[in-house]
């Protein structure tokens, strides 16, 4: 029996939000929560579920946009990733069918192109390309590829440090030796005067989030949602935005530092600190993000 594509209404919301929180591959982006943070209007919604002998299967966050007088279906542009979220017990076959009822949807509905953004494997509880190799299969070809920097939480600080490089750790004790100080903070003002700043002067772009935005996303998450920011006499001199997309990983969505205390090496004692809070949550992966923009690498950021 064939797949059943439907759009997504209003009234599937809690259905839409139970799914995501139980699902192998969920994530804060794909929530309706998330997506329907931005002002209306911004976005033509076009989020499908997906139904197998008339239960659910899989959802799919998305929106269609017109590009070059063509009609796309895109993984909603309202988040960082996107593409089909899906249970744990999801199978081979499944997978192949639920790409290739994408694409007949996609036909039916006058669609000229489709695009995906898949989140990093580590975002899956059971990793699998079950969903990768059927897109290839059907087809669909790599736009572009973004890498990125993982780091695998141990049990203990000690083997966490262990795992930086030797001028990193004497970074960290010098950063202590200098009164240093990590807390969580509720500045986020402070914290975006410094990120606007950097952006500015090292990119000539402007953060992703308005600082109003970044406020309402955390008090829309005020438990995966954090600012861990870095002090010197009183002074912010470095911060990261932390999300907790799911159970497994913790992103650092935003860093920043103001460059007139980067001789206290403050990020790098900020990042051992955000490694035990990471640790205490009992994620296994702290995600630094990427260090790719449009393909072309950023050696400052990753080496």
């Amino acid at each position: 029996m064939p797949l059943n594509f439907r759009l997504f209404e209003q009234k599937d919301t809690e259905f839409w939000e139970a799914f995501v929180t139980t699902a192998n591959n969920g994530t804060i982006f794909h929530e309706r929560k998330f997506i329907n943070y931005h002002p209306p209007g911004r976005f033509v919604d076009h989020s499908l579920i997906i139904e197998k002998n008339g239960k659910p299967l899989a959802v799919f966050p998305a929106a269609e946009i017109v590009r070059d007088k063509k009609r796309w279906l895109i993984s909603h542009p309202g988040a960082s990733y996107g593409s089909f979220v899906y249970p744990l017990d999801l199978s081979f076959s499944d997978s192949y069918e639920l790409v290739a009822g994408l694409k007949h949807y996609a036909n039916s509905q006058k669609f000229d192109a489709i695009r995906l953004t898949l989140p990093p494997a580590i975002y899956q509880q059971r990793v699998s390309n079950y969903i990768d190799f059927a897109l290839v299969k059907h087809g669909f070809e790599y736009a572009k590829r973004d890498v990125s920097s993982m780091l695998t939480i141990e049990a203990t600080p000690d083997e966490n440090l262990a795992k930086f490089r030797s001028t990193h750790r004497t970074a960290v004790r010098k950063a202590i030796r200098q009164g240093v100080e990590i807390r969580q903070s509720e500045d986020y003002v402070a914290f975006y005067d410094i990120l606007k700043h950097n952006l500015k002067i090292r990119h000539g772009v402007t953060p992703t989030h308005t600082l109003n935005e970044l406020i309402q996303l955390k008090d829309m998450y005020p438990d995966k949602i954090s600012l861990h920011a870095a002090f010197h006499d009183g002074t912010m001199v470095a911060g990261v935005v932390n999300f907790v997309v799911n159970p497994q990983v913790v992103l650092a969505f935003y860093i920043s530092h103001d460059e007139e205390y980067q001789h206290l090496r403050a990020v790098n004692l900020l990042f051992f600190e955000i490694i035990k809070w990471s640790h205490a949550q009992g994620t296994k992966y702290l995600d630094f993000g990427i260090f790719t923009v449009d393909m072309e690498p950023n050696f400052g950021l990753g080496r």
